[in-house]
């Protein structure tokens, strides 16, 4: 076993093409550390793949295809040993092709076959790459030998015992020589079934992977240098972070940052895992490290905006000095799978914050079924355009005089929810999406 174990994901426009990788490869040569690499599809690709899977027109899928192919092989053209890898990927395209020529129902387990080809494919090129750039052991690794989920196609929910057990066979053995290259976004259920864990998975399971092998850290290299205080396309004056907590950047990530997928902070905690987010285009500018406990604990180290978020208000006498009644409420979401962010209450009334962006695209996040069932017990009202803006720091729930600069910075603008207390990391609250980014650039001249 090596002395350090790291975890290295590369996102989607770090596989961009030939140069892209290259840089990758350089990153990786820099450090022999890095054990475990697990890349995205190429930039664009799981889009095109996406497009395909509801694609009918024979014609209209061979020109796709024909897209998909000339993307990849052109990258292939570069490398040293183009013919053999052109052969390899040649067939993972022809794979696809049978699958989605053949195909006539675009049921949830063929979607995530048809996307797990972007991750193949990009992943057996940029293997080629990395062999040439290190010259030492580069083992091609199939993700789903490792990942083991649940059948929720399209989010699929991994098996953190199971993938250990994995783990420990395939991997840690010939960890002391070799450097896997693996995918990331893609498992499979126990009985084989390919599955997905949601658009921006691949994050997540390069954190499963790391807590799979125990790794010292894991690496994020994206298209941003830094986890920043606010979106630099919003406010210009927005500054790299150094150093942020767990629980911070867990609050970030839920509340609208991009940088990083929600959910990759979990086994990074569990496990202890310190994180770095960096650029693959610019790695010798400092990152962000990701830890336990950092030397300063600002009150507020950052501002996240999240758009396109729906309020539900349901008002019943039935609250009244009553039990049950949030129960009922919540058991209907829930029947219906819709996750609720905020919640505030009067003694009459529910406010609850819905994430719009949350649910599959084309559907109805909120269907009419469900508001009906809600008004055969209460009154609904439903207000939408609205953007959740948080605060994220420490001790937000007690730090005296907070609350008074932040409303007074709000002064002239409609603050339609607030929730403050639940978390000691944060303090969000709803306004009209219009007036959202100027919200935002009025707290970051204030209080960064």
């Amino acid at each position: 076993m090596p002395d350090l174990i790291k975890v290295a994901k590369f996102g989607g426009t770090s596989m961009a093409n030939y140069e892209a990788m290259n840089r990758c490869a350089n990153i990786v040569k820099s450090d022999s550390d890095k054990k475990i690499i697990v890349v995205s599809a190429t930039s664009g690709t799981t889009n095109l793949l996406t497009t395909l899977i509801g694609v009918k027109n024979p014609d209209d899928k061979h020109q796709i295809m024909n897209q998909i192919r000339e993307k990849h092989y052109e990258i292939c053209d570069s490398l040293k040993y183009k013919e053999e890898a052109k052969r390899r990927v040649a067939q993972l395209i022809d794979d696809l092709e049978k699958k989605v020529i053949s195909s006539k129902a675009a049921t949830s387990q063929y979607s995530d076959e048809v996307l797990s080809f972007g991750e193949l494919i990009s992943s057996t090129i940029f293997s080629y790459v990395l062999r040439e750039s290190i010259g030492k052991k580069v083992e091609w690794l199939d993700a789903r030998e490792i990942i083991q989920t649940d059948h929720n196609h399209g989010s699929a929910e991994p098996d953190i015992e199971s993938i250990e057990k994995n783990a420990e066979t395939v991997i840690l053995p010939h960890l002391k020589g070799s450097c896997f290259v693996t995918q990331g976004f893609i498992g499979r259920t126990k009985s084989g079934v390919t599955t997905t864990l949601g658009r921006g998975g691949s994050d997540y399971s390069a954190a499963v992977f790391a807590e799979a092998v125990n790794a010292d850290v894991l690496e994020i290299w994206t298209d941003v240098t830094a986890v920043y205080t606010s979106d630099p396309r919003i406010v210009k004056k927005a500054k790299p972070i150094t150093e942020i907590s767990f629980n911070e950047a867990a609050e970030l990530s839920v509340f609208g940052a991009k940088v990083l997928h929600p959910a990759t902070m979990v086994p990074a905690i569990r496990k202890n895992i310190r994180v770095y987010v960096g650029s693959s285009m610019e790695p010798h500018l400092p990152g962000t490290w990701i830890m336990k406990n950092t030397k300063e604990k600002p009150p507020i180290r950052a501002i996240s905006l999240r758009k396109n978020q729906t309020l539900l208000t349901v008002h019943s006498l039935d609250m009244l000095y009553r039990h049950g009644f949030l129960a009922r409420l919540f058991k209907v979401l829930s029947n219906h799978k819709i996750s609720v962010d905020l919640v505030t209450t009067s003694e009459v009334s529910v406010s609850l914050t819905l994430d719009t962006n949350a649910g599959t695209p084309g559907k109805d996040f909120l269907p009419k079924s469900v508001i009906s069932e809600l008004k055969t017990f209460c009154e609904v009202e439903i207000e939408e355009n609205l953007s959740l803006i948080a605060l994220i720091g420490n001790n937000l729930h007690t730090t005296s005089g907070l609350s008074g600069p932040v409303f007074s910075t709000l002064e002239g603008i409609n603050v339609r929810l607030i929730c403050h207390g639940a978390s000691s990391h944060n303090l969000c609250f709803l306004v009209d999406q219009q007036s959202a980014e100027k919200v935002v650039q009025k707290l970051h001249e204030r209080f960064i």
